[in-house]
């Protein structure tokens, strides 16, 4: 590609977002550019006292077939695929008199808010726009000689490169807006698939599509190149969340980051202050307070070897006397839906931290899907969105679970689907104190977290009357003898093992209640 800019003589403009078009118009106007334009965004102009030249004067040819047709037309497409240095494209303009084409406005009907609006199946074809990603392919292909622009965002970068370069723009911007615009018409397409094909009434939601990328410094470890690639979402998520101070965030912490958050977004609409700290994957500490302030002590008297620079995430906002609690210790990211100026002031003594404000919680819906990718494919399923239902549960024992320990096995129920499989989560007064985690058998994992309680009883406190909850079903009774020596008086657990009788027989022994909830929490 040569470094020569491509001199803008004459633009079309066809658009359905007029937003900022008359700021891009007026510029093209002062850089001598002649407009050319079809039917409603030539009308729009005009009546902005712009002057515009109708597509149908170029062509000799009207608008037909209520607008279906309107720029597919020689006279359109070739003053725009023609290369400027072949001999016979050259000869074929001066034969055929085509006029000149080097620059293209468009976007395109809005076919995605016309579905999302509910509008018949009718008007939803009729929003499928043909002539218009014709004039995007056309002059994204031709990007050495033809800029497009597909997203009113970049008007302003267009405008700067014309008066920058004198009425010009470079080939370098002309490339990157081909490539942009590539991306668009493929996004558009992929909606229109996803529609026709009924997977739109399925799932009551478009896919996510890329919005921008950012180069990390590197990926779970300094061999490996990583990026981030943002959807274009609205609604809260790690991704998009504002940082409000710190250093860049790395690979990892991002992966920790999006964890803590998921389990946090459990309890954005109890009343009650929680916080949970996340460490590789898995949470080390989760509890719930009175204030903030105590929920954060209780999640890191939780493990507190495991929490030193971990992720913290809580689902209020950031106050002083937390931030006060926090910075004591070594922290890699603090995420939160708001953060006071009083808690800004105490975490900039800490200038390192990154602080994450998300504006909100995750908001599961029904049919949400979650891609993982695998080699040579890639597997999709539901979002595990299911809250905790107690009319659904069945108490099997002959104990049943009292009050407090029925709160404790909904709040160890809620984070043990986000622990890794064989997944164990030991629970007391709101605050977890004993995590197991990614074991090839459940008892392994019920060891890991009872050593857990040990090491904390070894401080002088007793843990007595805890409960659990596993993600999956016991398969032997051998777990619940390992969980009879820390007094454990209550389990939740999916239950449909067919060694079920002998388990519930060791827990009814044991003067242990127990649930079965009868759905299971993998994560794997």
């Amino acid at each position: 590609m040569k470094n020569e800019n491509i001199k803008i003589r004459r633009a079309i403009i066809s658009i359905a977002e007029k937003k900022q078009i008359c700021l891009l118009a007026d510029s093209l106007t002062r850089n001598h550019v002649e407009i050319v334009s079809t039917g409603g965004t030539a009308s729009f102009l005009k009546s902005n006292n712009f002057s515009v030249r109708e597509v149908s004067e170029l062509t000799n040819f009207p608008e037909m077939m209520g607008g279906r047709v309107k720029t597919l037309h020689p006279l359109i497409h070739g003053g725009i695929l023609f290369r400027r240095t072949n001999s016979q494209d050259l000869e074929d303009v001066k034969n055929n008199r085509i006029n000149e084409i080097s620059l293209v406005v468009v976007n395109l009907y809005p076919f995605r808010k016309t579905v999302l609006n509910g509008r018949s199946f009718e008007e939803c074809v009729e929003n499928i726009d043909i002539g218009g990603p014709a004039l995007i392919r056309a002059a994204a292909k031709n990007f050495e000689n033809v800029c497009v622009i597909v997203d009113p965002k970049d008007y302003q970068s267009l405008i700067k490169e014309l008066e920058k370069n004198k009425g010009c723009v470079s080939k370098k911007f002309s490339k990157a807006m081909s490539i942009k615009a590539f991306k668009a018409v493929s996004d558009y397409d992929n909606d229109i698939h996803f529609w026709l094909s009924g997977k739109f009434a399925e799932e009551r939601a478009f896919p996510l599509t890329q919005k921008r990328e950012t180069k990390l410094r590197y990926g779970e470890n300094p061999h490996q190149r990583a990026s981030l690639c943002i959807f274009d979402q609205a609604s809260p998520a790690i991704a998009g969340a504002k940082k409000i101070q710190g250093k860049e965030l790395s690979y990892n912490n991002y992966v920790d980051a999006d964890s803590a958050f998921k389990i946090i977004s459990e309890f954005n609409e109890n009343d009650v202050f929680v916080c949970a700290i996340v460490k590789h994957k898995c949470p080390c500490g989760v509890a719930k307070g009175s204030s903030l302030r105590e929920a954060y002590l209780k999640a890191n008297q939780s493990d507190p070897v495991s929490s030193f620079g971990g992720i913290i995430a809580v689902n209020s906002t950031l106050d002083k006397e937390t931030s006060i609690e926090i910075i004591k210790t070594f922290v890699e990211v603090i995420i939160a839906p708001n953060i006071s100026m009083e808690a800004k002031k105490i975490l900039k003594a800490k200038k390192n931290i990154r602080v994450l404000k998300t504006m909100g919680f995750i908001k599961y819906r029904e049919g949400q899907k979650i891609k993982k990718e695998i080699s040579g494919g890639y597997l999709l399923q539901d979002s595990d969105s299911l809250s905790p239902d107690i009319k659904r549960m069945l108490n099997v024992t002959i104990k049943k679970p009292t009050k407090s320990h029925l709160d404790d096995l909904i709040f160890a129920w809620k984070i043990v689907k986000h622990v890794n499989s064989n997944a164990i989560v030991i629970v007391k007064d709101g605050q977890t104190i004993g995590i197991g985690a990614g074991q090839t058998s459940r008892v392994d994992s019920v060891k890991i977290a009872v050593k857990k309680v040990r090491i904390l009883e070894k401080n002088g406190k007793k843990y007595r009357s805890a409960v659990v909850a596993s993600d999956a079903f016991f398969p032997f009774k051998d777990g619940i003898k390992e969980l009879v020596g820390i007094g454990i008086k209550a389990i939740i657990q999916p239950g449909g093992s067919k060694r079920d009788d002998e388990v519930i027989r060791e827990a009814n022994k044991n003067g242990i209640a127990m649930l079965f909830t009868g759905t299971r929490h993998f994560s794997h």
